[in-house]
């Protein structure tokens, strides 16, 4: 697709992402949906991008409401009183992004379907409607304050885990922290206070961006850590003793908690099938999880990246509801306990610049259908191989110039041969 990646919309402000981009985004949408509401996380180029989608909208004849600054699942959730919901966010990018996400009423991101018919009125507009169809901007409600009392429901007031959260200057910034302390958890903030430009740290909630969380952590004894993302659909956390809890092990510790019939993008780790009751892959990207959720009626999905999609709750990414099902896992079951019973298998995951990822793609493909057989590769999100005691992928970012390798197996001397043989082929083509 032209417009849309792996996850909305996204690119540079004032390059890519324009005034006038976003204008024509806000028309193709308010054509197809009348009664809209819109957030925005911290950036500062937030209120620019709201400002021409909401001209947009309403030209095109769309009632809109403005839900302010606010986390990506409390919009999602929001969305539930509308025929269309829009987030204003680059989510984990840095601060020169911005961009824009779509989600339904039922909390699922809009689906490919659906993108494609937005796309094609993005490049060939519809007429204006006549004056006296203009839409209107309807007053604020608390969006915000509906979320977070619609997560505490499912979790009452009766913790007591001392918790550190890193909100990292964005949107959760307040509702992670509101909402850990009204279930009885002690709270300790970092980066709680919205800053956009992320000065303290980049907005990826990954391990390397969280040591002054960790540190934190260990220091004043606490029982967890929680980090978010810029516009809070990523939690992450670290126990008491430093263990990173992100990634594949996250994904399998919530999986275990609901292990019927799990839904993970084709590149998350093998751990899984040792697990869940039932797996079932997808590409990679929360919408494509969210889709096959709502397809299969699964009982969980996620993503390494760190997005977890809890069914019960919604079919958006929830970091604010995550946040609160691992206070719940850490505060009735012992940690090293849970720990110690998830596989552990090692892996290699290493990003390659690329100009042009579809023509590399397209001849990478080639040189695997010559040495692998049929049987053993899945396209149905860049190259999967799967090897004797591991698997190997190669597939290019939604939403950035790269390619990327994903190796795993059951030891270290076999994730070297799988990997070295993976980015061997790799650079061939590059």
């Amino acid at each position: 697709m032209k417009y849309f990646g792996s996850s909305g919309i996204r690119g540079v402000v004032n390059e890519w992402l324009t005034p006038e981009l976003a204008l024509r985004i806000g028309r193709a949408v308010g054509y197809e949906y009348k009664n809209v509401v819109i957030g925005t996380d911290t950036r500062p180029s937030g209120h620019m991008v709201t400002a021409a989608l909401v001209a947009g909208l309403t030209a095109q004849g769309a009632d809109v409401h403005y839900a302010g600054i606010l986390p990506t699942p409390s919009l999602a959730y929001a969305a539930r009183r509308y025929d269309c919901g829009i987030m204003v966010t680059a989510s984990h990018n840095t601060a020169p992004y911005n961009g824009i996400k779509l989600w339904n009423p039922d909390g699922s991101a809009f689906n490919s379907d659906q993108m494609i018919l937005i796309e094609d009125k993005i490049e060939s507009p519809a007429n204006l409607p006549r004056w006296e169809s203009v839409g209107n901007i309807g007053k604020e409600y608390n969006a915000l304050e509906e979320h977070l009392d619609a997560v505490l429901e499912r979790f009452g007031q009766d913790y007591s885990l001392k918790v550190i959260i890193d909100c990292a200057g964005g949107a959760a910034y307040q509702t992670t922290p509101n909402l850990l302390r009204r279930m009885g958890c002690d709270i300790i903030t970092l980066n709680a206070t919205p800053d956009g430009t992320f000065t303290a740290h980049r907005p990826e909630p990954t391990e390397e961006n969280l040591q002054s969380l960790k540190k934190m952590v260990m220091e004043t004894d606490a029982d967890l850590g929680i980090g978010h993302d810029g516009d809070g659909d990523r939690m992450v956390g670290f126990s008491k003793d430093g263990t990173y809890l992100g990634g594949d092990l996250l994904l399998a510790l919530f999986a275990r908690s609901r292990p019927e019939k799990v839904v993970v993008p084709i590149n998350s780790s093998m751990i899984i099938e040792d697990i869940a009751e039932e797996v079932i892959r997808t590409r990679v990207g929360d919408v494509y999880v969210a889709q096959a959720l709502k397809e299969h009626k699964g009982t969980f999905g996620g993503e390494p990246s760190g997005t977890w999609i809890f069914p019960e709750m919604s079919l958006a990414p929830d970091a604010i509801y995550a946040a609160g099902v691992l206070v719940d896992l850490v505060e009735n079951n012992d940690m090293e306990t849970m720990l110690n019973s998830i596989p552990k298998y090692p892996n290699r995951r290493e990003a390659f610049y690329v100009d042009n990822k579809s023509d590399t793609m397209k001849a990478l493909e080639e040189l695997y259908m010559d040495k692998y057989t049929e049987d053993s590769i899945n396209t149905i999100d860049g190259l999967r191989v799967e090897h004797d005691e591991g698997w190997s992928l190669v597939r290019a970012s939604g939403t950035e110039p790269k390619i990327r390798i994903t190796a795993e197996a059951k030891n270290h001397k076999r994730l070297e041969t799988i990997y070295q043989e993976t980015k061997a082929l790799l650079n061939k083509v590059i």
